[in-house]
């Protein structure tokens, strides 16, 4: 998988630069064309990648313009491979500022030093558990891991995904273990109860028979029909649907574990300012607005996470507080080991 990620970067970075050098050698054959002409200033460009998907994310981006006062140019991708690429880059590259789907490719940034400190009064609009210790991340939005239940099928969902290697649940959950989300889910397993423990609990629950599906949303869709009784998702899909057809239309319910169990982890989306960016005061400008009222609301009212920062909260009906959820205490920080994750889910046969 590392070879693989690797692999990618190395040939997205290629193609990069291949762009990079045809454009160069237009500009040259322009300057030579139109040497006697004053060149008009150019407004200055902000590249961002993003892990985050266009469709869900491009609405907010397309206002950092106004707000940094720079063309935006946006690249998206998953996170993680992403992340392999800024490190293949490395000085070289030509992105200013990354925003990732989850915690663990920021970290993965921040530990090899590919990520800027940002301001102290930037950090401070969100808690300490949703940014980095070392403040090169901060969160933007949070996402909560539920079980997903139908009640025709079971009377109440299990307390916490402990649970789930018992003989009475074989062949009744749905997962979507090559999704990020239940990616970073087993690595937080991993930090609260060590890799000896998590491979059992992987090995144990791949013997009790899981439906495996591509996304959350299939999931969902699945528990909700009655295919399967449960399903491990993240809350905002629920929210989504019921925002979309109408929540008495819907028969799946969600039960948020307790006790710091590890399907309660509440992961987030973040943003970090690339080491060297070019256009560094831009990219800080960008992490403002994204922690703004406005951009905070966007993530509340439309994509239906927890918003981090800037007073504004869910009015989402039915959704928790965030403060209420007893999620388990991580530093995100270390949802960094994806690579090690990885290779535990194949030794476990789930990809």
């Amino acid at each position: 998988m590392a070879t693989t990620i690797s692999r990618l970067a190395t040939l997205a970075a290629a193609a990069l630069l291949a762009t990079l050098t045809a454009a160069c050698g237009d500009q040259g054959t322009q300057a030579d064309a139109g040497s006697t002409a004053t060149a008009a200033p150019q407004t200055p460009t902000l590249v961002v990648y993003s892990g985050r998907d266009e469709k869900l994310i491009a609405p907010l981006l397309q206002k950092l313009e106004r707000s940094t006062g720079s063309k935006v140019e946006v690249r998206y991708g998953d996170s993680a491979e992403l992340a392999a690429q800024l490190l293949e880059e490395g000085d070289k590259t030509q992105a200013d500022l990354f925003l990732s789907q989850d915690a663990g490719a920021l970290g993965a940034l921040s530990q090899q030093g590919r990520l800027e400190a940002l301001p102290q009064q930037s950090l401070d609009k969100v808690g300490q558990a949703y940014r980095a210790e070392d403040g090169t991340w901060v969160g933007l939005s949070g996402r909560a891991r539920v079980i997903a239940y139908n009640p025709d099928k079971v009377a109440k969902a299990p307390a916490g995904v402990r649970e789930l290697t018992k003989p009475e649940w074989k062949g009744k959950v749905g997962y979507a273990p090559t999704n990020a989300s239940f990616q970073a889910f087993v690595t937080g397993m991993r930090v609260l109860d060590g890799d000896d423990a998590t491979r059992k609990w992987l090995r144990d629950f791949k013997a009790n028979d899981p439906k495996v599906y591509e996304k959350n949303g299939a999931i969902l869709d699945a528990v909700d029909s009655g295919e399967i009784a449960l399903g491990l998702i993240n809350h905002y899909y629920w929210f989504e649907k019921a925002a979309e057809v109408g929540p008495g239309k819907m028969t799946a319910k969600l039960h948020f574990p307790a006790n710091g169990d590890p399907g309660a982890l509440v992961n987030v989306a973040g943003v970090g300012v690339i080491k060297g960016a070019d256009q560094a005061a831009a990219a800080g400008k960008a992490v403002d607005y994204l922690l703004s009222a406005e951009a905070q609301t966007y993530f509340a009212d439309t994509t239906k996470e927890y918003p981090l920062a800037a007073g504004v909260t869910s009015k989402v009906e039915g959704l928790p507080p965030l403060e209420s959820i007893d999620a388990p205490k991580i530093d995100l920080s270390k949802l960094s080991s994806l690579q090690e994750t990885l290779v535990m889910l194949q030794e476990a046969g789930m990809v």
